[in-house]
């Protein structure tokens, strides 16, 4: 019996290569819901490679197409009473609901969106427990420490280090990167993604994130995490276990394995398109510190996560609506984390207690920035 898979941002990076992981083990999933924030005719070429009986357009135009439309076709996607998998894939805030949603439809959650756990992580764990639904991470760096700690007693794992590569800007000066054009930014050396995520790459933004998310999925303390630029990508992440045993997770750079794992978890399957790992052809593997000087909103990131409450909220938004500013042309790359500071210090921290908290920080925030980026 095939299980029952929900794609929520299926013509996104992410997105798309879930379905070339479902495809070639078709004899285990079946895609039923499919949803997108635009990008119409690809998502209904995709609907129609597959047989989805659910298509969902959050940017859409009713009675266009057989689809829903609106935000709240992401909802609706997350608890299909046919999928047991929900592969969350879509960009931002956006997520948040559908993640929460979907925990609480005891549905198994493969979190690609790691906004909805830097904004409400406490909320969404708590919705993991109080029902029987499964929170399991996509990023590369988070599905390393799960790969590494399975099967272990979370009392042994004391210590992650997540690595980064260091993005387009990691031998440049800190007033040669305040300089930095779209096309800079957009010029990652490891990693093919979508817009955001690869500006986010290269301000660091996205490791600022992922430690955040890391602290909320594993339970660790901020001062047990640590980061390193690790140019090569080969290495996702070590943990370190209490007796002072370390474990990597290797392998070359590809999200289509972690995608594979958290579809098939515990177990493991075969998938011959994945590329199998030589160390000859991996070479040299080197690893530096982040300089958080000339990386501010990384800086900015990790102190949000460490304040805590509505803070992280706080930066995710403003972070979002800059380098929106950025890629339209309103602000300069060295303005990102300017504007980020701004709104964060103009922010009071509450607890992140509840949603409606969180989302109306959220709101506030990105009109705060929109204002700065004026």
């Amino acid at each position: 019996m095939t299980v029952g898979v929900a794609i929520l941002g299926s013509t996104g990076s992410i997105g798309t290569a879930t379905l070339r992981v479902i495809e070639r083990q078709k004899d285990l999933f079946k895609v039923v819901a499919l949803t997108a924030l635009e990008s119409e005719d690809l998502l209904h070429q995709q609907a129609a490679a597959v047989g989805a009986d659910f298509v969902g357009l959050v940017n859409g135009e009713p009675g266009r197409r057989k689809q829903e439309v609106g935000p709240r076709c992401l909802v609706e996607a997350a608890t299909h009473p046919d999928a047991q998998i929900v592969v969350n894939a879509v960009v931002g805030a956006a997520g948040l609901e559908a993640t929460i949603a979907a925990l609480r439809a005891n549905k198994r959650v493969a979190l690609a969106n790691k906004e909805t756990m830097v904004m409400a992580g406490d909320l969404v764990l708590e919705a993991a427990r109080s029902a029987e639904g499964q929170l399991l991470p996509i990023d590369s760096e988070h599905s390393a420490v799960l790969q590494c700690i399975a099967g272990r007693p979370r009392t042994e794992f004391c210590k992650l280090i997540l690595t980064a590569s260091g993005g387009p800007f990691r031998e440049w000066s800190r007033e040669r990167i305040a300089r930095a054009t779209v096309a800079d930014a957009l010029n990652h050396p490891t990693w093919a993604m979508g817009r955001k995520i690869t500006v986010d790459s290269a301000t660091l933004a996205n490791k600022a994130l992922e430690v955040i998310e890391a602290h909320y999925f594993f339970g660790l303390a901020y001062d047990d995490i640590d980061v390193v630029v690790h140019p090569q990508s080969i290495v996702h992440a070590f943990a370190e276990f209490v007796d002072g045993s370390v474990l990597a997770q290797v392998g070359f750079p590809t999200m289509e394995l972690p995608i594979l794992y958290a579809l098939t978890y515990p177990d493991r399957v075969q998938d011959p398109a994945v590329p199998r790992f030589d160390p000859v052809s991996a070479g040299a593997l080197t690893f530096e510190r982040v300089r958080k000087d000339a990386f501010r909103t990384f800086a900015l990131g990790l102190g949000a996560g460490r304040v805590g409450g509505t803070a992280p909220t706080v930066f995710n938004a403003a972070n979002e609506v800059a380098v929106e500013a950025f890629l339209a042309g309103r602000i300069l790359f060295g303005d990102i984390p300017v504007v980020i500071d701004k709104v964060l210090q103009h922010h009071e921290v509450v607890p992140a207690s509840d949603l409606e908290t969180v989302i109306a920080t959220d709101r506030w925030a990105r009109e705060e920035t929109e204002a700065a980026c004026s």
